[in-house]
């Protein structure tokens, strides 16, 4: 029993031991044969040649960018609507007629005509065509139909009211009633100089801007100001084409392109008292300018307190700490809108050692700007096309043009617009000049202070709380620069307040 035992024992492991060797030995078979084969195809793929179809693509963005920087914030459904309300009724004004002198730069004089659109309206008269100012800093000499298509001007405006180029001979002898309308009126304020039409056929009113308060205006009476700015106040025919050849060059450039609205320009900075960063000397030869111009009012500014105050345009430098840190990579496409640079290119430089990608019109199109030499109106004009059509648009300091262009980007669907907290931005540049932010924090920093200054949609704000007054009215955000809600509509959602 013992002995059969054991040699069973034996035969079962010799049995185990032989599974085992053909195991290994079949493994062993099938390594070698996977091995060889793909060995196989590999040879084959190297002698193969490669097929386009079958390369990798490059990507598009060399280095690697951020496309949130470039993305507009949610438009929430809401769209242009200017259309009058069934109760609107056109003005007749068939024997009445207002004569416009327009005062200031371009869109100063853009936005006071449309002003002067919506005053006629409730004044029942015939406007005629406004006088461009020639007599301010510009010295510009161009007419309304230099800048502007008139005739398009007064076809698009014929359900509003009368527009004609000039008065009627047998008018122009007549005494005219010369006004200086008090900025920020309401409805009433122009009802009640109808009163002037008992003893006058013509007013005469001797500037343009800013002559309509911003709010508490009839809903027509805000739209039809919008369907004269956007609609009918459309470029002449030679700068409509120049600027769509512009922006056709730019795009040939980069994919996209930032406007900056760099208002570095001697006039601005004497103006304005912003010495930081400038030479004894040149901050000497702004002060002579602004005591020898008669019309600025304050002589002596203190400009670390203007500074301070956030009242000082973002130097060249700043704007280039300032997009770094906002995410934008160095090669990105830089479009200037604005005059000559004070300093040159020693000035600009300080921007280009961060973003060499810098352009100016002139490096796009001189020939065809010799036809605008000496017009800055005109010039002016390009760059306004070149800013609302920009995929970004960025200006250093508040203003006329910066104001107006954020208000056409919020109109034609809340381009992205980055509006500098100037204030806020020179603590920040400070603590890094002082060495005490590193370049991660500063980042970190900016972003967060313009978290909500890009553009998107927001009822228009009023004045600070406490102001009141005819302060209020010249506080409150401009009509021109954000004219939601009366000619931007929603039906569906509801947009931050």
């Amino acid at each position: 029993m013992g002995n059969r035992g054991h040699t069973q024992y034996r035969t079962t492991r010799r049995t185990s031991n032989f599974s085992i060797t053909l195991y290994i030995f079949l493994l062993f078979v099938f390594s070698m044969f996977v091995f060889f084969y793909y060995t196989k195809d590999m040879a084959e793929d190297e002698q193969k040649p490669v097929l386009a179809s079958e390369k990798k693509e490059e990507p598009e963005f060399q280095e690697n960018e951020d496309n949130s920087v470039w993305e507009a914030s949610k438009s929430h459904g809401l769209h242009p609507c200017i259309k009058p309300t069934a109760k609107y009724k056109a003005a007749l004004g068939w024997n009445r007629y207002l004569t416009v002198k327009s005062n200031g730069g371009l869109n100063q004089m853009r936005t006071g005509i449309a002003d002067m659109v919506a005053v006629a309206h409730v004044m029942n008269a015939t406007l005629v065509i406004p006088q461009l100012d020639k007599r301010s800093f510009w010295q510009d000499s161009s007419t309304f139909s230099d800048i502007f298509d008139e005739n398009h001007f007064i076809k698009a405006l014929r359900g509003d009211l009368m527009i004609i180029k000039e008065l009627p001979k047998e008018i122009e002898s007549l005494p005219r009633a010369r006004k200086h309308f008090t900025s920020w009126s309401g409805v009433g304020y122009y009802e009640e100089m109808t009163q002037l039409w008992k003893e006058h056929q013509v007013i005469h009113v001797a500037k343009s801007d800013s002559r309509l308060a911003n709010n508490e205006l009839p809903l027509d009476i805000q739209r039809l100001r919008c369907r004269a700015l956007y609609n009918a106040l459309r470029f002449s025919p030679p700068i409509e084409r120049l600027g769509k050849k512009l922006v056709e060059q730019l795009r040939t450039r980069a994919k996209r392109y930032v406007a900056l609205h760099l208002r570095y320009e001697k006039d601005m900075l004497s103006f304005t008292g912003c010495t930081y960063g400038l030479t004894d000397a040149e901050a000497e030869e702004l002060r002579v300018m602004r005591e020898k111009t008669n019309h600025w009012k304050i002589k002596v500014i203190n400009s670390t307190e203007q500074r301070i105050g956030g009242f000082c345009p973002l130097t060249p430098k700043e704007v280039g700490l300032f997009l770094q840190a906002l995410g934008y990579p160095p090669s990105t496409l830089i479009y200037i809108a604005a005059g000559e640079i004070y300093g040159g290119n020693t000035r600009l430089s300080e921007l280009k050692s961060y973003f060499p990608n810098v352009v100016f019109k002139e490096m796009l199109a001189t020939p065809e700007l010799r036809e605008f030499a000496n017009h800055a109106s005109q010039a002016a004009a390009l760059d306004y096309l070149i800013s609302v059509e920009s995929d970004v648009f960025i200006p250093s300091h508040s203003g006329n043009m910066a104001r107006a262009v954020e208000g056409h980007r919020r109109f034609l669907g809340h381009r992205k617009t980055i509006t500098p907290d100037r204030k806020g931005l020179v603590e920040i540049f400070d603590q890094l000049e002082a060495g005490q932010l590193d370049g991660s924090s500063f980042s970190h920093l900016v972003r967060h202070l313009h978290k909500n200054r890009q553009g998107a949609p927001r009822k228009r704000a009023g004045a600070p709380p406490g102001v009141r007054g005819r302060a209020r009215s010249r506080l409150e955000e401009s009509f021109y620069q954000n004219p939601y809600p009366e000619c931007i509509c929603s039906s569906r959602t509801r947009v931050r307040k």
